[in-house]
């Protein structure tokens, strides 16, 4: 079903020129390359491979990443831009874009050696899709208590453990991976690495059936003694606790934008519903109980749009935002859950079933409060910013 997404995006004042030409042309190639493409992705549990192709052509896989290693050399207001006009579509085709400028471009361009950023950055830019990988199965929200090891020997390190729930996990030939090289040191063992898939030792294990964002894979990695030559460890060793922190704070600006694109895509077509769904003799939408429905979760869209916004702009700037991260993420997640809601109740019976977007919309919606760190891992972020 087509929606009015146009109706839903932010003033103009608030956007550059630029901004603004880069989100419509997003917008554009989303509704053309996406769309068509969104239920048989569904079924299928997989992102079609053209799909990725036509992100690469665009830049939407380097998009911070600079021109010399085939970037775009922009934003993260422009990512941000991104994300959301795609996840107003679909948020699994979004995620996809979000984990790879977020939490794989930016480690690498933020700590990687000379080597590090031009070995992999032209690739991952060329449309090579990249995975981040911290969580293991008994280490969710307690990252730090990872049980994955690094061994050096000689020139090389030795990686063995196992990761879960790693977004891109199956399509990616490019991982950021995280393991402890001195386990006594406690978090301040923690190392990060860049492992390729076919690196010896390195398999991907289970893919995840999951409620939403189906398309986009999440597997377990298996590191059954993973050779990693000593010049792809990335940053210090001893630092992955610090890459992993910051990688994150800018991950959860992505999972803000992406939360306030699937409320808008499913509250765009809540509002074109109503307008044509007939019941006692009229619109739905001449019903003051709906109208007041719709311009409530209009308002809070708005707000959180523009908590993510100002998260991304202050992080252009160079500015810490632990707190204003974490602030938007848990936010525009808990917008989007209510959103969602509402849209699909719009719909009536027909919100139910698979023959509408709400059902879909109300799926995707829930992990927003999951990954990338849970509201109550959030809520503790800004508690310790507030009384530190």
């Amino acid at each position: 079903m087509a929606t009015d997404l146009a109706s839903a995006r932010a003033p103009l004042t608030i956007l550059s020129d630029d901004e603004v030409m880069f989100r419509d042309a997003v917008a554009a190639m989303a509704e053309e390359m996406v769309r068509p493409r969104v239920q048989a992705m569904e079924r299928a549990g997989k992102i079609d491979p053209e799909l990725t192709r036509a992100f690469a052509e665009m830049g939407l896989m380097g998009i911070e990443v600079a021109e010399q290693y085939g970037g775009a050399d922009g934003s993260l207001m422009m990512v941000t831009l991104a994300v959301e006009e795609i996840s107003k579509i679909d948020a699994a085709a979004a995620i996809q874009v979000d984990v790879q400028n977020t939490l794989v471009n930016f480690p690498i361009r933020t700590y990687g050696s000379d080597y590090v950023r031009s070995t992999y950055l032209p690739r991952l830019t060329a449309g090579a899709v990249g995975a981040y990988a911290l969580s293991e199965p008994g280490s969710g929200s307690d990252a730090f208590g990872m049980a994955s090891r690094a061994e050096q020997k000689g020139d090389r390190w030795m990686l063995h453990g196992r990761k879960m729930w790693i977004t891109n996990g199956a399509e990616a030939e490019i991982y950021v991976i995280f393991a402890n090289a001195n386990p006594g040191a406690g978090y301040k063992g923690i190392t990060a690495f860049v492992v390729e898939r076919g690196f010896p030792g390195f398999s991907v294990g289970k893919k995840e059936d999951k409620m939403g964002i189906r398309a986009s894979s999440t597997c377990e990695l298996i590191l059954d003694g993973v050779e990693v030559p000593q010049q792809n460890v990335l940053g210090p060793v001893g630092q992955g606790y610090k890459i992993a922190i910051e990688t994150l704070n800018e991950g959860r600006i992505g999972i803000g934008a992406q939360m306030i694109g699937i409320a808008q895509g499913a509250l765009a077509a809540a509002t074109a519903y109503v307008k044509e769904r007939q019941q006692f003799g009229k619109a739905l939408a001449e019903f003051q109980g709906i109208q007041f429905q719709l311009a409530q979760a209009r308002t809070e869209v708005e707000a959180a749009r523009l908590m993510v916004y100002n998260a991304a702009r202050l992080k252009d700037a160079g500015r810490d935002i632990a707190m204003e991260g974490a602030m938007a993420k848990l936010y525009a997640s808990q917008v989007c859950e209510r959103v969602t809601s509402v849209s699909l109740e719009l719909f009536g019976g027909y919100g139910y079933t698979k023959d509408f977007p709400a059902e879909k919309f109300y799926r995707d919606a829930k992990i927003g409060a999951i990954y990338e760190g849970t509201s109550n891992m959030q809520l503790q972020t800004i508690a310790k910013q507030m009384l530190r």
